[in-house]
């Protein structure tokens, strides 16, 4: 195989895993125009990648819509990958017991790509809900998990998310870096972080760090309900309540104090 088709190669399978990553729960179906315009894929290289794709079950087209969706071989996949995932194995009985007890939806996220992204999810049984799922990203910086996780990261990491820019969601979102650092600081000392309305408005938010057993930080633990029933005067109550549930979690996952 000569240089150019390497090249060709390399870039094909740049294609479709970008086709593949722009699939979201908000956009789960999509035309080849939509993938087209929003990738700036030419149209006939999006279809040659799709009908791939179909072929190997990653996707699936409706005949009647003419739309495309993930297929069953993403889940599979999925499916490989969280059972080797330890934390995501060991934080399920931990998050259903904390959801009973505080009565609010729990997660389990990660840092990637300088972003949060939820692993795990236990919902809470009251009606009204939050638009959270499994594999939604969020900006680190105005989200409890994200703070916590930035808190126990590399300077270089800060640093990263700082030039990324410290976008404003809403009139609470940190977005001067001084501040930003100063709180991440005071978070890595108290162990646990607030959002109080930093990416939603009425939405607050707490959150934990959960070590492995070499003693670092992979996983935040978190718990987020409306600022009427995670009000500020029960957020040190509740704190306390997910700081138990994340060392916990570290525990089952070989982590010991000295």
């Amino acid at each position: 195989m000569n240089g150019n088709e390497d090249k060709n190669q390399l870039s094909s399978i740049k294609n479709a895993l970008r086709i593949l990553k722009s699939f979201t729960m908000d956009e789960p179906e999509k035309k080849i125009s939509d993938l087209s315009s929003s990738l700036g894929i030419n149209k006939s290289t999006v279809s040659r990648t799709m009908k791939t794709l179909a072929s190997e079950g990653f996707v699936y087209k409706d005949p009647e819509t003419k739309k495309y969706r993930l297929g069953l071989s993403i889940l599979s996949l999925s499916g490989v990958l969280f059972s080797n995932m330890d934390v995501y194995r060991e934080s399920q009985p931990v998050l259903n017991k904390l959801v009973e007890n505080i009565g609010e939806t729990a997660h389990i996220s990660v840092l990637d790509d300088l972003e949060v992204v939820y692993l795990q999810k236990v919902e809470c049984h009251h009606p009204v809900r939050f638009l959270t799922h499994i594999g939604r990203r969020n900006p680190p910086y105005c989200t409890s998990s994200g703070k916590v996780l930035l808190a126990f990261s590399e300077e270089e990491i800060i640093n990263n998310v700082v030039a990324k820019g410290l976008t404003a969601f809403t009139k609470n979102t940190i977005t001067n870096p001084e501040k930003l650092r100063s709180h991440l600081a005071k978070i890595k000392e108290d162990g646990y972080a607030f959002s109080l309305e930093e990416l939603s408005e009425g939405v607050n938010s707490i959150a934990a760090p959960i070590y492995d057993y070499t003693g670092k930080v992979i996983a935040a633990l978190s718990v987020v309900g409306p600022k009427q029933r995670i009000p500020i005067h029960k957020l040190k109550s509740i704190a306390k309540q997910v700081m138990a549930a994340s060392k916990e979690v570290s525990e089952r996952m070989g982590y010991i104090k000295y």
